[in-house]
């Protein structure tokens, strides 16, 4: 599994020009679901984006978490994150999960952070979004489940 975390002022999703998706400080989390990603991947990402401290205190320094501001977490999904770009220059998606695993990654994913309390919007699975983001910093971190935990 492979997010691209970005640390944002405000965060939105749009179809079709609607609107489904809003949120104000907090994490936009680009999320892609990899060929032999399981369970135990999404609980690490989840126990990651709920702690990682890459939100400044008082003294401009990163040390506070999502909790900690009370922030909000846009969740997208993008197979695109999973892509092969090592040969030609047409990216392979290969890599990426079936629809079907994906999709339930996916939700469970959601609905674990969901129970973490923290107020959770998202993109919608498999459609085509435009994504609006005021970055904080810039502030960016990627985080790849299996070059982590394995």
């Amino acid at each position: 599994m492979v997010v691209v975390i970005q640390r944002c002022f405000k965060s939105s999703v749009i179809i079709d020009n609607e609107t489904i998706a809003r949120i104000d400080r907090g994490i936009l989390v680009l999320l892609g679901i990899c060929n032999g990603d399981k369970i135990k991947d999404a609980d690490y990402i989840v126990n990651k984006i709920i702690s990682l401290r890459i939100f400044n205190d008082q003294k401009g320094k990163m040390n506070l978490s999502i909790k900690d501001i009370n922030g909000s977490i846009l969740i997208v999904s993008q197979f695109t994150l999973c892509a092969n770009v090592k040969k030609g220059s047409r990216p392979s998606f290969l890599n990426a999960a079936s629809p079907k695993i994906g999709k339930e990654l996916y939700k469970y994913l959601i609905s674990s952070l969901v129970k973490t309390g923290i107020d959770i919007k998202t993109g919608k699975f498999g459609a085509m979004m435009d994504v609006e983001l005021v970055n904080e910093g810039p502030a960016t971190f990627i985080i790849d489940s299996k070059v982590l935990i394995n």
